[in-house]
């Protein structure tokens, strides 16, 4: 079985000067708990909503909220995001994606071609849904 056959591919992305605005609205707004930050199709790094909870003012939306909090919302999305990146090839084995979670403690691989062009992401989500199906 092959990571290819159970990636998914149709991954919501943001560019590497995209606001800290725009990331905390896309995790809002879906199911999402991770981005992946790209230039030109080449992936640079990715955001967890975990990471942007540790970027954002914890007074944001609150009554205690000051310019300075609200500033914190004007970050870019390459001030935040995880540069050393594990990456896995499409056609990768399924062992091959378990030993990269449990080696390197992260919950999220992206999925890139020969060219480093992203091709997808497979989550801690997708292999349960795939294992459990």
């Amino acid at each position: 079985m092959q990571v290819r056959d159970f990636m998914t591919s149709k991954v919501v992305c943001v560019e590497l000067d995209d606001t800290l605005q725009m990331v905390k609205e896309i995790f809002d707004n879906t199911r999402f708990h991770h981005l992946l930050v790209v230039d030109n199709n080449k992936l640079h790094g990715v955001i967890s909503d975990r990471d942007l909870l540790k970027a954002l003012s914890p007074n944001i939306g609150s009554a205690q909220e000051t310019d300075r909090d609200a500033a914190t919302l004007k970050k870019r999305a390459h001030q935040i995001m995880s540069r050393d990146l594990v990456t896995l090839k499409p056609d990768a084995s399924l062992h091959d994606v378990v030993d990269v979670f449990t080696s390197y403690r992260i919950s999220c691989v992206p999925i890139v071609d020969q060219r480093g062009n992203l091709e997808g992401i497979v989550s801690w989500r997708d292999l349960l849904k795939f294992v459990r199906a």
